[in-house]
């Protein structure tokens, strides 16, 4: 039998099985919740790096406008 992998090397009966175990650990009114507040850890990760990008695109431009005198 040939099955297509979906990803990392899971095919569909190994992810099946994790599913199911997620929710038998987890229960299904949890679930929700869980979701929740990964969804929030990304967004909060996604805007640090965003920030950090800024402040050296800024800092670049500073450095640019600012040239420092060499002696």
């Amino acid at each position: 039998m040939h099955t297509t992998l979906l990803f990392m090397g899971f095919g569909m009966q190994e992810l099946v099985v994790i599913v199911l175990i997620f929710l038998l650990l987890f229960g299904g009114k949890k679930i929700p919740e869980l979701m929740k507040g990964l969804g929030k850890g990304v967004k909060n990760f996604k805007d640090g790096v965003n920030g950090i990008e800024e402040d050296l695109k800024a800092d670049t431009k500073k450095e640019e406008s600012n040239p420092s005198k060499e002696k």
